[in-house]
């Protein structure tokens, strides 16, 4: 379960934290919201997507999938389908 700061790691380096975290009962996994940083440059859309993501928690790292879309579903399609 994600509550908050616990480390993102991308690629095996540190590059954030999550901010926020929650359990999602829709899929049935843990949810968290967080900031990655790109010591190179810009942290855009290919910098976060085009990666292997971990999160660390309790001393253990977990494999994440990045994400760039909204948990919010403004049209209801999910819960339409």
């Amino acid at each position: 379960l994600l509550y908050h700061n616990e480390p993102i790691w991308r690629n095996g380096e540190l590059v954030g934290s999550i901010t926020s975290g929650m359990f999602g009962h829709t899929i049935n996994a843990s949810l968290g919201m967080g900031y990655v940083t790109n010591k190179n440059g810009l942290a855009d859309k290919t910098f976060v997507t085009d990666a292997q993501y971990e999160i660390e928690v309790a001393g253990e790292r977990i494999s994440a999938t990045a994400s760039l879309d909204p948990f919010y579903d403004p049209k209801s399609l999910r819960v339409k389908s």
